[in-house]
């Protein structure tokens, strides 16, 4: 595809004759997170220069510039546009990858063993319900919302965010 050279071409750039062909070309991957983690990261990352979790969040939704770290997936990954082969869900990564590097003939053995998706699921379980309590019922309502299509596309059924 002759746009392929220049550097960092957006998928919207392509006619959709191009888009197509391109597309069914590859194995198209989507790895989801519940969107409430994706926050909690972020903010542990320091992304923001807010001093508590709640004001993070307060910064996040009065925004109106939106950072692809928090922005909605269904925003980024287009999944309604691009027909994905897989969609891998956080927490599920051993299982899951271990099953795509077996379909692509890849050894997956020694990758996988030091994925704990466990360990993982408890930590930002307790993570959650910790900065979940921290925020007002407006910031939840409100970080709700922004999630809206998030949670409607993607099953997050433990998902703060779902109520």
């Amino acid at each position: 595809y002759r746009r392929l050279q220049a550097k960092e071409t957006r998928l919207s750039e392509f006619n959709r004759t191009e888009r197509k062909a391109m597309l069914g070309s590859y194995t198209k991957v989507l790895f989801v997170r519940d969107p409430f983690h994706r926050l909690i990261a972020t903010f542990l990352q320091g992304m923001g220069i807010s001093p508590s979790f709640s004001s993070f969040v307060q910064e996040v939704l009065d925004s109106r510039k939106v950072h692809e770290a928090w922005e909605p997936l269904v925003s980024l990954c287009q999944p309604c546009l691009v027909q994905y082969d897989y969609v891998v869900m956080f927490g599920f990564l051993r299982q899951e990858l271990g099953h795509l590097l077996r379909r692509a003939g890849l050894p997956a053995g020694s990758l996988l063993l030091e994925l704990t998706d466990s360990q993982v699921q408890w930590t930002y379980r307790w993570l959650a319900e910790q900065m979940f309590s921290e925020l007002s019922a407006q910031q939840k309502q409100q970080l709700s919302h922004f999630y809206r299509w998030d949670l409607a596309a993607f099953p997050f059924p433990s998902s703060f965010l779902s109520d």
